[in-house]
């Protein structure tokens, strides 16, 4: 984190030589000759789409696994995706640039760096030359940049010198990722630095229409809604496991409460920590099982030693630990989205969450699931424990969940999300 502020610092100084490549007006940049948009909707439905991102499975995160996912609909559209990536030197150090991966994609990677104290992770480098090449020699439609690091620093550079349309995602707080780190005196730099980034792009796409007001109240231009889906093929009620809730020790009446995600200062766990003590001094045989690592484990541990640490989990193996549990509490403040929010709800669990992001989106207080105002926290430790000891409320809020989570497909998201790329070639 640290490593990416003193990046973001950087670039509020230099950001404004941009200006010199950008009008305030983005889009007068590209001409209707240069992106010959009626080939594009009348000759030929297919478009050549590059995607950078600085994060990306096997990673494990909102951000790798969304992009995964909306880009693999988005081929199944019958697209060309070119996949600009950092390369991971433990699982592909033999990766062939250009190649088909799986998946569909046709893969660049790139070098990258370690991020400290996070193990397994990585940063992008400033590759301006090295996307400035590749785009010369396989020239895309359109460049999606996912990340806001140094990879997507310099791929919007490199777009804008080679003329090319630029959208962009919003899909991290890394503004007020800062305050959780000790660095709350360069909120407003990074906050700076992305308005700016995002302002130089044609579109920014942002999964909820809350987050879209927010934004444009600080300044962002050109926002556009774009949701996420949720597999409820994987994430489903059917995965519930006998046998996993007796390895934490329950039996089948008892309560288990599950969170899931990333064991972080950002993700306001403290409070899911006294949510769950007020829930076991109502009911002192409820579990509470924390789904995911980072560096809080230890001091988590500590504090709650009775609590099942299950670490990360993938696949069917995550979707059986949702499905498993009763109760999802979700006490984070930090998520422009939260997929565990709409994975819980298709997993057929009640959900207890601040009225923000992906619950403020698709939860309806009393029917799907209960929410608090964003800071309310007696408000929202009451929530829980009243999911907790209600057990017809908890049970018809779950299959109010289940039923909203039927209605979001990655294909629908796919459709608008291929929509807003063409809608920006028009703009020419």
């Amino acid at each position: 984190m640290a490593v990416f502020v003193m990046f973001l610092l950087h670039q509020t100084e230099t950001i404004s030589a941009m200006n010199a490549l950008s009008s305030a007006d983005p889009t007068a940049l590209f001409t209707s000759d240069q992106i010959q948009v009626e080939s594009l909707g009348a000759r030929r439905r297919m478009l050549r789409l590059a995607a950078v991102t600085e994060t990306w499975p096997p990673e494990v995160n909102g951000v790798a696994y969304t992009l995964n996912r909306l880009l693999q609909a988005t081929i199944e559209h019958g697209h060309e995706v070119q996949l600009v990536r950092l390369r991971r030197p433990a699982t592909d150090p033999a990766a062939k640039n250009g190649a088909v991966a799986e998946g569909g994609f046709h893969e660049t990677v790139l070098r990258s760096l370690p991020i400290p104290r996070y193990p397994g992770l990585r940063m992008g480098v400033p590759s301006k030359g090295a996307l400035l090449k590749l785009w010369m020699q396989q020239r895309p439609d359109l460049v999606h940049i996912a990340t806001e690091g140094p990879l997507g620093w310099s791929a919007l550079r490199a777009a804008i010198q080679l003329r090319i349309p630029v959208t962009s995602d919003f899909r991290t707080n890394f503004h007020r990722y800062s305050g959780h780190y000790g660095l709350g005196l360069f909120r407003k730099p990074i906050a700076g630095y992305l308005r700016k980034f995002h302002n130089r792009t044609m579109r920014t796409m942002v999964p909820t229409a809350q987050l879209a007001e927010e934004l444009s109240a600080s300044g962002y231009r050109n926002l556009t809604v774009i949701g996420r889906g949720v597999d409820t093929s994987l994430f489903c009620p059917s995965r519930r496991s006998e046998a996993l809730r007796q390895s934490w020790g329950v039996g089948p009446n008892d309560l288990v409460v599950v969170n899931v995600g990333r064991l972080a200062a950002e993700k306001n766990l403290d409070l899911l920590i006294r949510a769950h003590e007020a829930i076991m001094a109502q009911n002192p045989q409820a579990r509470l099982v924390l789904v995911g690592d980072g560096p809080l484990r230890a001091a988590l541990k500590q504090r709650c030693p009775q609590a099942i640490f299950a670490g990360q989990r993938k696949g069917e193996d995550l979707a059986a630990h949702y499905a498993s549990a009763d109760l999802f509490i979700f006490p984070s403040l930090t998520e422009t989205f939260g997929n565990v929010v709409t994975e819980a709800m298709a997993s057929g669990l009640a959900v207890v969450s601040y009225d923000c992001a992906a619950a403020h989106e698709h939860i309806d207080h009393g029917l799907s699931g209960l929410l608090a105002e964003s800071g309310q926290e007696t408000r929202f430790i009451a929530q829980a424990a009243l999911a907790a000891i209600d057990t017809p409320l908890r049970e018809r809020l779950a299959r109010g969940a289940l039923v909203k989570a039927k209605t979001l497909s990655w294909d629908s998201i796919a459709t608008q999300f291929e929509g807003e790329l063409f809608q920006v070639l028009k703009q020419g």
